[in-house]
């Protein structure tokens, strides 16, 4: 009797378990985005996944401040051609806030969201969030290629929303317009309240753009100038100039960036004088040189140099210095390529920044010169996934 019982409860388990595996795996309702007819559309996408991870030795002033693992850069990015005339591409950072902006409604760690259709061979539009197309190769060079950004680079708003119109009259000359969001925050968000100063209904950021290449390649150009209105009658110039020397073992890089700003954008003028509030009358400048010369297939030699200087022009003192700031950065380094087929590097550098104040800035702002450095050893890849 008591066998029939345990027979009994041991095939009635059995069968519910069968009921649930079938619940489980042969879900016939729900079917998978992509089938198996359809794999073949991912011909036409990347999904790839740009990573710098890093062993960093911090210093400051010469004083060793500590070692730690760092995730430098993690941005997974989607690509790809929907037909012959429309593509897309979507970039998230992930080594950023995911706070939403309150003026284009996307996530400040959203890079890059936008459709491009190309009615032509000649024409391309785009719409969307967008890489704001300053020119100058610093900024161009995919984000985990540049271990430090000059001042110009890193205080500024790259990824904006808007629309843009390029157009490629030959394969050696490619000329872009794009209308943007002069910001992803309101005025108010960024600057407070101003006297004197009214907030602009329409904040926009026009931004021409050309790229040119010659002697078969050797000699390339990304040259650009972009308008801001941030307020009623207040705007911010931006121009910038890179040049690039491409030999079939050396590289050398060149970018000259002026902005001029009525409203001080980048707060680092603003951050020395201590008012809390945004300067009028501010300029900052930058030099920038990138150089990458190949040993031998695994080993390239890299340097990266460049000068920041900040100006207040608006100083209402007649007797000011306008220059307050010279800021040096300097990264040599030394990348090594195992992987034949896989853009794979492993890295070693020393990133270091030297600030120097003028005698006016140190008097009367309490500024004081410093540097920092720090010794890096780690990997690099935009590694494509799909």
């Amino acid at each position: 009797m008591h066998t029939r019982y345990i027979l009994l409860s041991v095939l009635l388990l059995l069968s519910f378990t069968a009921m649930s595996q079938q619940q489980e795996y042969s879900d016939t309702l729900h079917k998978p985005l992509i089938s198996l007819p359809k794999s073949f559309l991912l011909d036409n996408m990347d999904l790839i996944a740009n990573m710098r991870f890093a062993e960093r030795n911090e210093f400051i002033d010469g004083t060793y401040q500590g070692s730690k693992f760092v995730n430098e850069q993690f941005r997974l990015e989607l690509r790809g051609k929907v037909t012959d005339k429309l593509y897309f591409r979507f970039r998230d950072r992930y080594t950023r806030d995911p706070e939403t902006q309150s003026v284009d409604n996307i996530s400040r760690s959203t890079d890059l969201a936008y459709l491009r259709f190309d009615p032509t061979e000649k024409w391309k539009i785009y719409a969307g969030k967008l890489c704001a197309d300053w020119g100058g190769y610093e900024f161009d060079a995919n984000p985990i290629e540049i271990y430090e950004y000059s001042d110009i680079i890193e205080y500024a708003d790259n990824f904006l929303s808007g629309a843009g119109v390029g157009f490629l009259p030959n394969k050696k000359n490619e000329f872009t317009v794009q209308l943007l969001n002069s910001r992803t925050k309101t005025f108010k968000e960024l600057y407070d309240t101003i006297p004197g100063i009214t907030e602009a209904k329409f904040p926009f950021a026009a931004v021409f753009n050309w790229r040119g290449s010659f002697l078969d390649g050797k000699l390339n150009t990304i040259w650009s100038y972009s308008i801001f209105k941030e307020a009623t009658h207040q705007y911010m110039n931006y121009f910038a100039f890179g040049n690039q020397l491409l030999l079939k073992k050396f590289m050398l890089e060149y970018d000259f960036k002026l902005s001029l700003e009525n409203l001080d954008r980048k707060m680092l003028v603003s951050g020395f004088v201590h008012n809390g509030v945004a300067e009028q009358g501010v300029r900052y400048m930058s030099h920038w040189v990138r150089a990458d010369g190949q040993i031998s297939k695994l080993v390239h030699l890299t340097f990266t140099g460049f000068v920041d200087f900040a100006f207040w022009d608006g100083n209402p003192d007649p007797n000011a210095d306008k220059k307050l700031r010279t800021a040096w950065g300097y990264v040599p380094g030394v990348e090594v390529y195992p992987l034949k087929n896989v853009n794979l590097r492993v890295y070693a550098n020393m990133v270091g920044r030297v600030y120097d104040y003028t005698a006016y800035a140190r008097k009367n702002y309490g500024m004081v010169n410093g540097n920092t450095y720090r010794f890096s050893i780690g990997i690099m890849t935009p590694l494509t996934i799909l």
